[in-house]
């Protein structure tokens, strides 16, 4: 039998296609996030609506190298790219006026990294 390997296929390309932006942009967010998504699945910390609500302003750009959960509210519109979205947290996103994107689509429109803030 074959070696199995703990980690999806999704995130390896994931992986890829971030450090490739991290060669290519001087921004340091991209290596960050890098970083930040090579953790074990255990130690990638969940975060919630709520934080984004204290931490950021109306119309920010926010990175969660992580799952977004829905607990807390959400009333700023905001953009917010995540490596997962519990459907709670996506509909709560859209319900304020914001976008909810993967992140290579965060990537694909704001791949120089100005005005993207990393949450954690």
């Amino acid at each position: 039998m074959g070696e199995r390997s703990s980690t999806s296929p999704d995130l390896v390309h994931l992986l890829r296609e971030v450090h490739r932006q991290s060669q290519q942009s001087p921004a340091g967010i991209w290596e960050a996030t890098e970083e930040k998504l090579k953790r074990s699945r255990s130690r990638r910390t969940p975060v919630n609506v709520g934080k984004l609500e204290r931490v950021a302003a109306p119309r920010d750009v926010i990175l969660v190298p992580a799952k977004l959960l829905a607990a807390g509210k959400l009333t700023k519109p905001l953009t917010v790219a995540a490596l997962q979205f519990s459907p709670g947290a996506r509909s709560k996103i859209e319900a304020a006026g914001g976008l909810a994107l993967s992140v290579s689509e965060l990537i694909a429109t704001h791949g120089d990294g100005k005005g993207v803030r990393i949450v954690a």
